[in-house]
């Protein structure tokens, strides 16, 4: 069930400086997940004890590109971001052993 909740990390700079100096993590989560059910699929895939969760919704952004044959517009979907505080010494490692 977790999988189909957390989408994917975000991994940004924004996003690694939070995970480093406050202990939150920044998740894309699907847009129908409350903060209970996003809250129970982090502590269930990563073995932690979560604290706290603040979503937020994403919304969605009109983008132009330049091509050789004109310009191409498009646009790309909203989403919904959690960031998830976890308890003091817990962390989540995302990258695994590279």
């Amino acid at each position: 069930m977790a999988k189909h909740i957390l989408i994917k990390p975000v991994i940004t700079e924004k996003a690694d400086a939070l995970s480093e100096n406050s202990n939150k993590y920044t998740f894309v989560v699907n847009k129908k997940a409350n903060k209970i059910e996003i809250g129970k699929a982090v502590a269930d895939m990563y073995n932690v004890e979560v604290k706290s969760v603040n979503t937020m919704v994403m919304p969605a952004k009109a983008k132009n590109r330049n091509t050789r044959r004109g310009i191409i517009r498009g646009r790309v979907s909203s989403y919904k971001k959690a960031v998830v505080t976890l308890a003091d010494g817990e962390t989540i490692n995302f990258f695994g052993d590279l």
